[in-house]
């Protein structure tokens, strides 16, 4: 059967018309023959009708359609022609047939006769489910779109419009002619138009014809739901679909963006002033008027509109953002709200200016007056305050406001403009407190409260782990705060030089050691997280450019607003310090002061130590992440990672020969790993992150204490950045030979060695660390590097690791090499004979197909006693013998 055939009804009935009316009987009906049984009781008994099913050709041969009839019991026969069931019309059965192909000729002559027509996947899907076979007067192939309420608009092909309805009724969706509350979805060829625009506002999905299409497609996969959200985001209408758009007013950079934007969200650009054009978007705050005259059909818009259609991923209204030339500044606007037209304009003119003058005068009257020190500007211009005026417009933004800032301001009784010095500075700790507040309730009414809001346009911008993971412990830092705004307000408006402001830092000191490490230790990950969802997400990138555009943000972005906790507690450390040192010895408060500035140290402190805790944990979990296979005894409280290093392996032991190797070194142990060389896919968690896949394969974990020398091998024409590491592990009777390359300038050769060397010994509980370091020759330990980057190698190497694949492809037992070779180590060890005499007979009598692989002594398990022979004297008194 050809997919996305046309398919069209040849019954009397128009396929354009509402099907509601008909829906609605068929519910009717469906309810009737659930309380027949129950209307049977009280009436006079009626001929019952018995059901049967016709399977229609091959649906016959189909074993599992069968076996689905038997487990509904519902009893069936087999047909290949109409002409075989002669009792087709009578009264005593209903007969549902069942036809696999709904553009057979016998389909059509079914529909005529206006039988009851079925595909393969609904008696599927009610045996999977239990349920009888549904009662519809219309053919019914799948159940990929029941309870799917259509609409459509912008089709002007009629045959175009037929096919689709056409399927959507063989899949079991409605279709509905007008808009209303009960459309689940709206399939649109166009753009414009009121069902368009009623769709956008209400949050229903638009989409695309293709839609319908590829559901067909998958009409007999059982379990398919055309509703799906993976499904369906692939067709849903992009927000600039049939829109041309220019950019005027815009950098070079945010202009490249924003026409990168757009033909992701199915839109092209032009240059400004293209006749084609059908949407110039404005930098309202640097154009001012435009350079042409723009033209009827074109809409001039504001950037907020760009931004806002791609947040709610559906192409907003024009006319909520039409850009308007800025006559005069905010004042004459405010004047243009007022009816000047009248003979009495001038005196309203007048009335209002003495009304604005009057309340300027009363903002600028203050009982703290705005002078600074010039001290305290230099200490926090490190990290500067977002300077936000008190004011409702201010501390209030979009969303609810958070009982701990509903409290209005009870600063109203001026005070003299003259006051002490430490009245100064406590004055600042106020304004910089108030500021600080302001600044988190902007975070979390601005950015928090709009994404956790449920209902959103087009569905939600971040998961609800991704805003945790953004946002943190903000609220709970914002509660503490405004209470000691509150506190230190109540201290201002009734100021005497006696009244202690170090008490109320000791007073929250618990909830800010509470309050502050989840979120300070977290704050490079919330970093993290807002710039990967930003290049991941477009509507979340939207939603930042939409909301840091406002004034309340004071043109800084997200991740500039979070930093401010982190600075918060070392500004308010120099504040303290600063009123101590403008307090009066015989003041109570001196004292007080330097235990709240000792209990914020203490908080920091555990910050600081908390954070390098978090730090280390997560470097774990990374290792752990990155590393397939990876030991869990490898996760200890004790245990912290030191380094990490790239090299290439230069002996046959651990891995092959110019493999990929990365040593991760902790305090106590070792963590040896080779590149994988098949990369498994990518991880996706149940809430949408996404991890990358593991790039590396555990080898060995090895304690420290296994390591029994260090040998830095000299820097020659033939050898560079070699070392390697003698290493007897707890099951070999012989010490091992690792010989590394490193791959990487940092850290130097000499500074990694000193640095193992110095966990070493601490692991070994030895003070000469430098003693484990032997230099030697790479001729004595038979170490090369000069063929590692060369061509013929690498494709000497690539070349033996598919022989080893072949040979393990018709291996029976299919041991690895390493594994056979420790095993008879292992054997001949057991029963005291020499392990080299052991593995010759052994393997001579038994496999000599593998006699060429254990034989063979490899190059790294050398005669060291021999090698330390040709030393010079000044090591050869402590490496006389290293077995």
């Amino acid at each position: 059967m050809a997919d996305n055939s046309t398919l069209v009804s040849e019954t009397g009935r128009s396929l354009l018309a509402d099907s509601s009316v008909l829906d609605s009987k068929i519910i009717e009906t469906s309810k009737e023959n659930v309380f027949r049984a129950t209307i049977l009781d009280v009436e006079e008994e009626m001929p019952q009708i018995e059901t049967r099913v016709a399977l229609v050709q091959e649906a016959g041969k189909r074993e599992e359609l069968l076996k689905a009839l038997e487990e509904i019991k519902t009893p069936y026969i087999k047909t290949d022609t109409i002409e075989e069931l002669g009792d087709s019309d009578s009264p005593e059965f209903e007969t549902i047939f069942v036809v696999p192909d709904f553009q057979a000729p016998i389909f059509s002559n079914l529909c005529k006769a206006d039988c009851r027509v079925i595909g393969p996947p609904v008696v599927l899907h009610c045996a999977q489910r239990g349920e009888p076979l549904p009662f519809s007067s219309r053919p019914l192939y799948c159940a990929s779109m029941l309870n799917l309420v259509l609409c459509f608009t912008g089709f002007r092909k009629k045959d175009e419009l037929v096919k689709l309805v056409t399927l959507v009724h063989h899949m079991g969706g409605i279709i509905r002619r007008d808009f209303s509350s009960k459309v689940t979805h709206l399939v649109a060829n166009s753009t414009h138009g009121d069902k368009f625009r009623i769709a956008v506002s209400l949050g229903i999905p638009i989409m695309k014809a293709e839609w319908i299409y590829k559901a067909w497609e998958k009409r007999n996969e059982i379990d398919f739901c055309a509703a799906d959200d993976d499904f369906r985001n692939q067709f849903k209408v992009p927000p600039f679909q049939d829109c041309m758009l220019s950019f005027l007013g815009f950098s070079d950079d945010e202009k490249a963006n924003m026409e990168e934007m757009t033909e992701m969200q199915g839109g092209h650009y032009l240059p400004v002033g293209d006749e084609r054009c059908t949407h110039l978007v404005v930098e309202e705050s640097t154009v001012k008027d435009l350079p042409f005259e723009p033209l009827k059909k074109l809409y001039v818009v504001k950037q907020e509109w760009f931004w806002g259609s791609i947040q709610m991923d559906a192409r907003a209204g024009e006319s909520m953002y039409l850009f308007e030339k800025s006559e005069s500044p905010d004042f004459k606007k405010s004047v243009s709200l007022l009816s000047l037209s009248t003979p009495n304009s001038n005196r309203k003119r007048r009335r209002l200016k003495e009304t604005l003058a009057q309340l300027t005068r009363e903002t600028d009257v203050s009982p703290f007056p705005p002078r600074k020190r010039p001290s305290a500007e230099h200490s926090l211009s490190i990290g500067s305050l977002l300077d936000i005026s008190n004011t409702p417009e201010s501390s209030t933004a979009n969303g609810e406001t958070p009982k701990s800032c509903a409290r209005p301001s009870k600063n109203s009784t001026p005070l003299p403009l003259k006051q002490s010095a430490r009245w100064q500075v406590a004055k600042e700790l106020y304004q910089t407190e108030s500021n600080y507040v302001d600044i988190l309730t902007t975070i979390i009414q601005l950015f928090q409260v709009p994404l956790e809001k449920e209902g959103q346009l087009g569905g939600p911008i971040l998961a609800q782990e991704e805003i945790k993971t953004i946002f943190g412990s903000i609220p709970d830092i914002l509660d503490v705060h405004t209470k000691i705004k509150e506190d230190l307000e109540d201290l201002m408006i009734n100021w005497t030089e006696s009244k202690s402001i170090g008490d109320i830092i000791l007073k929250y000191s618990k909830d800010l050691l509470k309050t502050y490490p989840p979120f300070v230790n977290f704050f490079e990950m919330s970093k993290e997280a807002i710039t990967r969802c930003e290049k991941q997400k477009p509507r979340f990138h939207a939603f930042l450019k939409i909301n840091q555009a406002k004034p309340e943000c004071g043109r800084q972005s997200l991740a500039e607003l979070l930093i401010r906790p982190v600075q918060r507690l070392p500004s308010v450390a120099l504040l303290l310090n600063d009123i101590k040192k403008h307090t009066a010895e015989e003041n109570p408060d001196k004292i007080t002061l330097e235990r709240a500035i000792e209990s914020l140290k203490e908080v920091m402190t555990h910050i600081n130590e908390d954070k390098r805790k978090t730090e280390a944990q997560r470097q774990f979990f990374d290792v752990v992440y990155e590393v397939d296979g990876c030991p869990a005894n490898l996760l200890s409280s004790h245990r912290s990672l030191v380094q990490r290093l790239e090299t290439v392996a230069l002996g046959d032991d651990i891995c092959d020969r110019g493999e990929q190797v990365t040593l991760f070194l902790f305090n106590d142990c070792l963590e040896i790993a080779r590149k994988r060389h098949k990369v498994i896919g990518v991880f996706k968690s149940p809430h949408g992150h996404t991890r990358p896949p593991a790039s590396l394969k555990h080898v060995v974990l090895m304690p420290l204490s296994q390591i029994k020398k260090v040998l830095d091998i000299r820097e020659t024409e033939d050898c560079q950045k070699a070392f390697a590491l003698v290493v007897r592990p707890p099951t070999e009777l012989n010490n091992k030979l690792l010989s590394f390359q490193m791959t990487t300038e940092d850290p130097r050769k000499e500074d990694w060695l000193k640095m193992l060397c110095r966990h070493v010994a601490n692991t070994i509980c030895k003070a000469d660390a430098e003693n484990l370091i032997y230099v030697v020759d790479p001729d004595s330990v038979e170490v090369n590097t000069k063929d590692m980057d060369s061509t013929l190698s690498r494709a000497s190497r690539a070349i033996k690791k598919t022989s080893k694949k072949v040979t393990r492809a018709f291996s029976f037992s299919k041991t690895p090499k390493r594994a056979l070779h420790r095993a008879l180590m292992s054997h001949s060890a057991t029963e005291g004979r020499s392990p080299s005499s052991s593995n010759q007979s052994y393997i001579g009598s038994r496999l000599t197909s593998t006699s060429s692989l254990a034989g063979v002594p490899s190059p790294s398990l050398v005669s060291l006693p021999s090698i330390f022979e040709r030393r010079s004297h000044t090591l050869s008194r402590s490496t006389t013998h290293l077995i």
